[in-house]
């Protein structure tokens, strides 16, 4: 009975494992059904018919069919180590399926109208309340022209957009709210990497590669998801410039494919493609893309716009009438993003452009402590794990924006300020399982003085 129970424990351990190729180091999952071979090694079916055509090479002699070392994949590896180094049996654990209920099809009766989706991002991101509802009108009508596909004779077009705002507004993280309310997948890259094929850097197909990844390989899921785009300033046509722009203007021309809608074939699992890594087709037709940077410089150019009609005489407007003008953004024309090195089919191909606000001091305040995952509040929660009561004081909440207003990177500098001053008390606090609450005050941020502590005693008087 024992030895019956063993082999029964052992066999149900190896059904929560799957095998890995020895040479690509894909699972079985995704390479297909392994080959066995000599000493616990295990390879694809790709990489063994790829080792047959390497060995059935007409001008190759038996002496080098016989040398291991011409297999692809060994030649850095000693084999004598194997023996010692290879596990018993070459596996990798399957990840443990969760117990989800079976997602509902998202047709067009399940999208969120465009109040109730301002709404949803209203818990989460503070101001921007005009971007907020561009957003939201755009992607209703996107998903209603992806899912009814009845366009008859009238085709509607994409609704991609091109958010400019500084650093910190928000945009990537009004994005990332945003694919999670609607529950589909989204790709998040980084355009500064991108250049044109053939050189050092991702390719323009890798982002939808990134996006198939983030929808599990599922094509079908993945044709309905969004990619973002930031830093899409940074592919602008360099200027005077006598060298070859791999990563400006070539980006921007090989964009236009992927932003109107093309079929583009795609490795599975991997970002760059090679013979030993599946390929598969995806429709970007209905992919939305968002594209967002900061565009520094694009203020001068507009103000540059703006003071054209300034003149001598009365009627004439001063040179530094714009100097002061804080949402100067929110002037911006297609021409002036022309003008700061952005192609016009690029352009055209990113219908909906917006703005978002530099943030102030009271939208700083906000941001720490209401939106639904405030800064604040993750700090509460972890003190509450150790039963202290976290609070801050009004004064200590303005004077945490004031430094961060300093530091010019928008509401990135809050968590930095915060990260700072609440360092000691993180450290201090689980010593002493006296202490019931904490109160960071004003004094304490701007460090002329210290937080107020209560003990559990007196804590449980005041209550």
């Amino acid at each position: 009975m024992a030895e019956n129970d063993n082999r029964e424990i052992t066999n149900s351990e190896q059904d929560s494992y799957e095998k890995v190729c020895f040479m690509c180091h894909r699972t079985e999952s995704k390479a297909g059904k392994m080959i066995d071979l000599p000493g616990n090694i295990t390879i694809c079916p790709d990489c063994m018919q790829k080792a047959f055509d390497t060995m059935n090479r007409s001008d190759m002699s038996i002496k080098d069919m016989m040398d291991l070392q011409n297999l692809p994949n060994i030649s850095m590896i000693n084999l004598a180590d194997l023996q010692n180094g290879m596990p018993k049996q070459q596996k990798i654990k399957k990840k443990k399926e969760e117990n989800k209920e079976p997602q509902k099809v998202f047709d067009i009766k399940s999208i969120p109208v465009p109040s109730k989706i301002k709404a949803s991002l209203d818990e989460y991101v503070i101001g921007q309340s005009y971007a907020k509802k561009v957003v939201s009108v755009a992607v209703y009508n996107h998903y209603k022209r992806v899912y009814t596909n009845t366009m008859d004779e009238i085709e509607i077009e994409k609704s991609n957009m091109l958010m400019i705002g500084p650093t910190g507004c928000g945009k990537t993280y009004l994005v990332k709210t945003l694919a999670r309310l609607l529950d589909v997948p989204l790709a998040i890259a980084d355009a500064t990497s991108l250049t044109e094929a053939g050189y050092i850097g991702d390719d323009i197909e890798s982002v939808i590669s990134k996006l198939l990844a983030a929808a599990d390989n599922d094509v079908e899921k993945a044709e309905r998801g969004i990619v973002f785009i930031d830093e899409i300033d940074k592919i602008a046509k360099k200027k005077n410039t006598n060298q070859r722009d791999v990563s400006g203007e070539s980006v921007q021309q090989g964009m236009l494919k992927l932003l109107e809608g093309a079929e583009v074939e795609v490795p599975v699992g991997a970002t760059s493609k090679n013979a030993m890594v599946p390929m598969t087709t995806v429709n970007t037709r209905n992919i939305l893309f968002i594209c967002g940077g900061a565009f520094p410089g694009l203020e001068d150019i507009i103000k540059e716009r703006l003071n054209k009609q300034a003149s001598i005489g009365f009627q004439g407007d001063l040179k530094d009438k714009y100097d002061a003008d804080n949402d100067i953004l929110s002037k911006v024309t297609l021409e002036d993003i022309r003008n700061f090195g952005m192609i016009p089919e690029f352009i055209g191909r990113l219908p909906i452009v917006f703005t978002l606000q530099s943030l102030n001091k009271d939208m700083l305040v906000k941001i720490l402590k209401e939106p639904k995952n405030a800064i604040l509040k993750q700090y509460q929660k972890l003190l509450e794990l150790d039963e202290v009561k976290l609070d801050f004081e009004e004064g200590a909440l303005e004077a945490i924006a004031e430094k961060a207003m300093e530091r010019k990177t928008g509401a990135r500098a809050l968590r930095a300020i915060i990260e700072e001053f609440m360092l000691d008390i993180m450290y201090e606090i689980p010593k002493d399982d006296n202490i019931g609450r904490v109160l960071i005050t004003r004094s304490y941020i701007e460090n002329t003085g210290g937080p107020v502590i209560t003990m559990r005693g007196l804590l449980s008087l005041e209550g």
